[in-house]
Protein backbone atom coordinates (compact mmCIF):
# COMPACT_ATOMS: atom_id res chain seq x y z
CA UNK A 1 0.00 0.00 0.00
CA UNK A 2 0.80 3.18 -0.76
CA UNK A 3 1.11 6.49 2.06
CA UNK A 4 1.92 10.02 2.71
CA UNK A 5 4.16 11.29 5.98
CA UNK A 6 3.27 14.69 7.03
CA UNK A 7 6.26 15.25 9.37
CA UNK A 8 6.49 18.40 11.79
CA UNK A 9 10.00 18.48 13.20
CA UNK A 10 10.15 21.41 15.69
CA UNK A 11 13.20 22.71 18.16
CA UNK A 12 13.03 21.41 21.94
CA UNK A 13 11.15 23.90 23.70
CA UNK A 14 14.00 23.76 25.93
CA UNK A 15 16.46 25.24 23.48
CA UNK A 16 16.70 28.39 22.64
CA UNK A 17 15.30 29.26 18.38
CA UNK A 18 16.83 32.39 17.26
CA UNK A 19 14.56 32.38 14.18
CA UNK A 20 11.59 32.48 16.06
CA UNK A 21 12.62 34.74 18.35
CA UNK A 22 13.38 37.14 14.93
CA UNK A 23 9.94 36.29 13.79
CA UNK A 24 7.89 37.45 17.05
CA UNK A 25 10.08 40.33 17.30
CA UNK A 26 9.02 41.14 13.52
CA UNK A 27 5.85 40.62 13.94
CA UNK A 28 5.25 43.02 17.54
CA UNK A 29 7.35 45.71 15.24
CA UNK A 30 4.40 44.78 12.42
CA UNK A 31 2.12 45.73 14.77
CA UNK A 32 0.71 42.32 15.88
CA UNK A 33 1.28 42.49 19.38
CA UNK A 34 -0.76 39.62 20.29
CA UNK A 35 1.76 37.12 18.26
CA UNK A 36 4.09 35.29 21.23
CA UNK A 37 6.17 31.87 21.62
CA UNK A 38 6.91 31.69 17.68
CA UNK A 39 9.06 28.61 16.91
CA UNK A 40 9.90 28.25 13.18
CA UNK A 41 9.99 24.24 12.57
CA UNK A 42 10.15 22.28 9.40
CA UNK A 43 7.38 20.07 7.30
CA UNK A 44 8.23 17.31 4.93
CA UNK A 45 5.92 15.06 3.49
CA UNK A 46 7.34 12.06 1.60
CA UNK A 47 5.60 8.75 0.58
CA UNK A 48 6.25 5.46 1.30
CA UNK A 49 5.59 1.75 0.51
CA UNK A 50 4.20 -0.57 3.04
CA UNK A 51 2.52 -3.83 3.57
CA UNK A 52 0.48 -1.86 6.13
CA UNK A 53 -0.13 1.24 8.00
CA UNK A 54 1.78 -0.37 10.83
CA UNK A 55 4.88 -0.95 8.62
CA UNK A 56 4.36 2.97 7.18
CA UNK A 57 4.47 4.11 10.90
CA UNK A 58 7.86 2.17 11.82
CA UNK A 59 9.67 3.10 8.58
CA UNK A 60 8.69 6.44 8.88
CA UNK A 61 9.64 6.87 12.61
CA UNK A 62 12.97 5.35 11.53
CA UNK A 63 13.03 8.09 8.68
CA UNK A 64 13.17 10.83 11.37
CA UNK A 65 15.67 9.28 14.15
CA UNK A 66 18.17 8.28 11.74
CA UNK A 67 17.95 11.35 9.14
CA UNK A 68 15.31 14.02 9.44
CA UNK A 69 15.30 15.10 12.80
CA UNK A 70 18.25 15.89 15.30
CA UNK A 71 17.20 14.48 18.14
CA UNK A 72 19.86 16.02 20.32
CA UNK A 73 17.78 19.95 19.03
CA UNK A 74 14.60 18.10 17.82
CA UNK A 75 11.29 16.53 18.65
CA UNK A 76 9.00 15.65 15.62
CA UNK A 77 5.23 13.91 14.62
CA UNK A 78 3.92 12.74 11.76
CA UNK A 79 0.49 11.60 10.32
CA UNK A 80 0.04 8.62 7.81
CA UNK A 81 -2.61 8.95 4.89
CA UNK A 82 -2.96 6.36 2.64
CA UNK A 83 -2.52 6.69 -0.64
Amino acid sequence: MKYTAHINVMPLKELLDPQGKAVNNSLHNLGLTNVNDVRIGKHISLHVEAAGKDEAEKITREACKRLLANQVMESFDFTLTEG
